[in-house]
Formats: structure tokens, sequence, C-alpha cells
């Protein structure tokens, strides 16, 4: 083979790498549904994010109406199982320094509390903390959270809100087209979209609403007390409820805004098993 050609080959090969590293995501994802979270529910999470072995861990409360309260009791609880924890609090007017910035993207765990998703993105984005946020997961750190924290995981984020109804239930009463407002998440998973606190408040009106919208995308309800630990695109469950995945096979159908679809494939996971998610 003659130099030139050399020359080309490892010229594709170096743009094939380059390409492929960069799309690359190194850290993992722990992706709360809310509720209490069990000692052995979050010693997973300290175990795969390996901060049981050295490094910090940092809880961003911004989501929460109590922020130094979120930091105290998730601090707390963290901390009695080995953990070397902190919270930065950048909710109102705070705004986060050199020195915090530097520690949040070198650390080993990023922690959203619960509380309120549109604040907490809010909050990211005015805050010019989203892009360190994704550096910290691209360097290897585990991203995490619960509830409103677990709402964010996803490019497309469900906000809570309803665009037809203005007055706040828990869950969905129809299954209607133009109804569910998605706002912009994190964006770690790009091609689920999560709900949160999924069997106890009955949300199965919403994420079908979801998965009939967004035919492309997984629809994941994850139950309270139960996480998905998400690495590799492979989504494991932890925890002492089950998670409910919804994919839809067939594209979007709207009669009169109603929405109808056929052959949606409902799974339903339990501890320890594990599927498909990117």
């Amino acid at each position: 083979m003659s130099f030139k050609k050399y020359s080309i080959y490892f010229f594709i090969l170096f743009i094939f790498l380059s390409f492929n590293l960069k799309g690359q995501s190194l850290g993992k994802l722990f992706i709360i549904g809310g509720g209490d979270r069990p000692d052995f529910l979050m010693i997973k999470m300290l175990e795969e994010s390996n901060l049981l072995n050295g490094g910090y861990g940092i809880i961003l409360p911004m989501a929460s109406s109590e922020p130094d309260s979120a930091i105290y009791y998730t601090k707390k609880q963290l901390e009695k199982l080995g953990a070397s924890i902190k919270g930065f609090d950048f909710s109102g007017n705070k705004m986060p320094t050199i020195a915090q910035l530097d520690s949040l993207k070198n650390a080993k765990l990023i922690y959203f509390t619960g509380g309120d998703q549109n604040k907490l993105m809010k909050s990211i984005k005015e805050k010019k903390i989203y892009d360190i946020i994704w550096q910290c997961y691209q360097k290897g750190g585990m991203i995490a959270g619960t509830s409103a924290g677990a709402a964010v995981m996803s490019k497309k984020m469900i906000t809570g809100n309803e665009k037809k109804y203005k007055d706040y239930t828990q869950t969905f009463k129809t299954i209607e087209a133009d109804n569910i407002e998605i706002g912009e998440g994190m964006g770690f998973l790009s091609r689920s979209i999560v709900d949160q606190h999924f069997l106890i408040r009955s949300r199965h009106n919403r994420l079908l609403s979801a998965v009939i919208e967004y035919p492309m995308d997984l629809c994941v309800g994850i139950d309270e007390s139960t996480a998905i630990l998400v690495k590799n695109n492979e989504a494991e469950v932890v925890g002492s409820s089950q998670v409910v995945v919804l994919k839809n096979q067939k594209s979007k159908k709207n009669q009169k805004n109603k929405l109808f679809a056929e052959n949606i494939k409902l799974s339903i996971y339990i501890q320890g098993m594990k599927f498909k998610i990117k």
C-alpha cells in the first residue's frame, strides 16, 4: 500500500474514532421515581458511582421549595451510608462561583432533589451550569435524581402541566391530543421519556398520551422507592416496586382530539430486570 493510501486510511480511521468518542457517554444515570428512598436503593447508587471509594458528590436542590431542607435530609442519609456529600443551592439570585463550577465538573455524583422540574431546569439554564453537568457526565460521573430530578433526565421532559386543563391533578383524566405539556430536559436520555410516582399516583393516562403523541420515544414510568440504573444504553431496575415501559409499534393516531393506537407494547419490570434504553 502506498504512503498516500496509508494516509487516507488513517485519516478515515481518525475521523471514525473521533466521532464515536465524541458521541460516547461514559457516565451513568440513577433515576428514582420519588417517594421514600430506602437505604439499599441509595447504597446501590453510591456503589455504582464509586463514591464509597473516595471522591465527593454534590446535591442540587433547586427543584425544591425548601432547598436547605432538601440538602439537609439527603446529605444526612448519604453521609450515614459512608459518602462525602455537599450541597450547592443556586436558587433565586444565587450564582455559582468558579470554584463551585469546577467542583461540579469533577464530582463523582450529581444528585437532583425532588420538587418542580420546570424550576430546576430554569435554574440550570440561567445559571450556566447545564454544560458543566454534561461535562461531569461525559467524564464518567453519575447523574442521579428523584421525582422532579427524574423528569429532567429526558430530552423531552414531562412538565406536570396539562395544556387544556389548568387545574393541577396528579394524573391525567383523559387520553387527549395536544394536552400533555413537554419541556426541554437535560437530555441524557435522548429517545426516552420518564414519568415518576407512576403506579402510586396512577399516571397511566399521562404516559399513554406521551407514547401516542411521541411514537418514536420509549416511555418509562418509574414507581416510588424504585429506580433505574442506566449505563451503556441499558436500564436495570433497582427497588421495591415496578417500572412500566410503553413502546408504540405504530405512528400517532388522532380523531377529533381523541388519541388512539393499536398494539402498544407494555412491559413491567421488577428488581434486577433489565431493558434497552437510550
